[in-house]
């Protein structure tokens, strides 16, 4: 039997799919485009070539990174993410040692990671890359998200919102910046003289940017932003592009501070974490050893507080919550269980949870409403209406604090004084225990002890049922699965600051379970129950301690008064407060870290006496 000839026509290529509503469309050449603009996403020549060209070089990298112990890089257009693989592949061959890098880039609509991964096939010497960064590709939702890249020593935030916006809420300052926007003719509002100041105000001293355009707008709009503006050749078929830079020198750099962080709960290990991440050498001190406060219990939720307005205060537990589940769920066996069911308790409730469900702050599909057969098949008992939040953890302090804390000293520290160098920590008997460059106090109640804070204790008690498994439910109280049994609860008493476990309070805690889910009740009062009781910080507005403390105590840093949701708001605030102290771009936007600031409370005094900001 004579075999067919071959066929000569080449198979094509899988077409990139896109998923409803996403911004990708492709032409007739498979070329990527945004369906939005009618603009290309790269070259249709060669992609990578035209980032390494345009971008790379234009910034006059990798040579401007040389000797740098840490380099921001952001960009106007994250897209397909071709520009930032190609910085990253660069970054690996060339970067300094020790040497760290920042991303910042900007996209207002961003395409998921399987959408990225099938474009950047284009280019198989990059795979390993690919596959590293569409594994933890950013988030959709509304806000900033914070991608760690630890094989390169890097770290990119994205910013899901309009440039303005985005760059408005940034703190940071880049060395050198990517404008890679939709063309000027097709998407005027990104190349905004507006737009354009902030970039320049948002550029280190030396920094340096690049871009494809050369229109007259964006050049006029770069001179009058401060910048010197060049033209360069251009890459493939474009004639010219666009080099602008400062004219001033770079900052120096200073070295790896060393730090101490007063507390070994979550706040106390989660800086730990960060700062380590950042470069810092960094020192716990506790003498009650890790988690012997009120992050020692045997399971905890990782919850948002959640807020129907749908302001600052909603997004920033709606990014603590998302970037604490990445985090716990990086760690082997921190994570006992996914998602928790809020109960509705007030009859506005369901609107609320409508609401809450339908906004762009969390992950499509992250935070569902339930009605009444599903909440029964969540809890087995419940009916009423309620809301699933996907996203919510049920986590092991333990794991958590092994992962992160590190050596943890025992030694008391009864005060912190400045030094000629820094700050020196006192032990009993005015002991030196350290000395270094910044402290951090992550003490929960006992923070007042040692600075200036406004806190109030609330303690509380959990019980613990052995035995027992149901799924996370919440409504005034909770009752979730931690090894062994459940726990539920907790009381919620101001101004308490004893640790002693009472009888009394176990009954206060069934009584709540037993308005929410009666014969889970039942069953725990039927059980010999044990528990644990500890001790919270809280502020007067009930929002956390996250930045430098009051004036005239620099290298003085706070981060307490987390209350309950010390869980959910610990990683994302620590990597803020550990930006502060590494002069490194924060991953919290500029109205949320207003939120925390731990001076909020001092400008709203100086206002209501009609006195002028500091």
């Amino acid at each position: 039997m004579t075999p067919s000839p071959p066929d000569p026509t080449p198979p094509e290529a899988t077409p990139p799919v896109t998923s409803p509503g996403s911004p990708l469309l492709l032409d007739a050449q498979g070329q990527p485009r945004s369906r939005l603009y009618g603009d290309i996403y790269f070259s249709t020549e060669d992609g990578l070539a035209e980032s390494r060209a345009v971008f790379l070089q234009g910034c006059g990298l990798p040579e401007r990174w040389v000797g740098r112990r840490r380099f921001t890089v952001a960009e106007l257009g994250f897209g397909t993410g071709l520009n930032i693989l190609a910085l990253l592949d660069l970054w690996r061959q060339a970067r300094s040692p020790g040497g760290r890098l920042h991303i910042f880039t900007i996209e207002a609509h961003p395409l998921s990671a399987t959408e990225a991964a099938q474009v950047l096939a284009a280019w198989p010497e990059l795979a390993d890359l690919t596959a590293l960064l569409t594994a933890r590709w950013p988030g959709q939702a509304r806000g900033f998200h914070r991608v760690e890249l630890p094989e390169l020593n890097a770290t990119l935030d994205l910013a899901v919102m309009e440039a303005g916006a985005a760059l408005a809420a940034w703190v940071g300052r880049a060395d050198a910046w990517f404008l890679d926007g939709f063309s000027p003719a097709l998407n005027p509002q990104m190349w905004r003289d507006e737009v354009l100041a902030l970039v320049a105000a948002r550029t280190a001293p030396g920094g340096r940017l690049a871009t494809f355009t050369v229109a007259g707008a964006v050049r006029r709009g770069l001179q009058a932003a401060g910048f010197e503006v060049g033209k360069r050749p251009g890459h493939g078929r474009k004639r010219e592009r666009l080099e602008a830079w400062r004219a001033d020198a770079p900052a120096s750099e200073a070295g790896a501070p060393r730090v101490a962080v007063i507390g070994a709960g979550i706040a106390g290990a989660a800086m730990a974490r960060a700062l380590r991440l950042g470069g810092a050498q960094v020192e716990v001190f506790d003498p009650g050893g890790p988690g012997h406060g009120a992050s020692g219990n045997p399971a905890a939720l990782v919850t948002p507080r959640l807020d129907a307005g749908l302001g600052p205060l909603a997004g920033l537990f709606a990014q603590a919550l998302g970037r604490a589940g990445d985090l716990y769920s990086e760690i082997p066996g921190a994570v006992l269980d996914r998602g928790v069911m809020q109960l509705a308790r007030q009859p506005k409730d369901p609107a609320r949870f409508t609401a809450i469900a339908a906004s762009d702050i969390f992950e499509p599909g992250a935070v569902e409403t339930a009605q009444g057969p599903e909440v029964r098949r969540w809890t087995g008992e419940a009916d009423r209406e309620g809301l699933v939040q996907h996203g919510a953890l049920v986590v092991h302090p333990q794991a958590i604090m092994s992962a992160w804390l590190g050596e943890v000293r025992p030694e008391a520290v009864v005060a912190a004084c400045p030094t000629d160098a820094g700050w020196s920590l006192l032990g009993g008997g005015d002991t030196i225990l350290w000395r270094g460059d910044a402290v951090v106090v992550c003490a929960g109640p006992g923070a007042g002890d040692l600075v200036e804070a406004p806190l109030q204790p609330v303690r509380g008690q959990i019980s613990f049922a052995p035995g027992l498994e149901a799924r996370a439910t919440a409504w005034g109280g909770y009752a979730a699965q931690a090894p062994g049994g459940l726990v539920f609860g907790a009381t919620h008493d101001r101004d308490d600051v004893g640790t002693d476990l009472r009888p009394s309070d176990h009954g206060r805690n069934l009584a709540t379970l037993a308005e929410a889910l009666p014969e889970l009740a039942g069953w725990a009062g039927a059980t010999v129950l044990s528990g644990r009781a500890s001790v919270r910080a809280v502020t007067p507005d009930r929002l956390p301690l996250a930045g430098p403390a009051a004036a005239g105590q620099a290298g003085i840093y706070l981060l307490t008064g987390l209350g309950s949701r010390g869980f959910c708001l610990a990683p994302l605030l620590a990597e803020h407060v550990a930006a502060q102290i590494l002069d490194a771009p924060s991953p919290l936007p500029a109205d949320l870290a207003g939120l925390v600031d731990p001076n909020r409370f001092r400008r709203r005094a100086r206002r209501r006496s009609g006195l002028p900001p500091d």
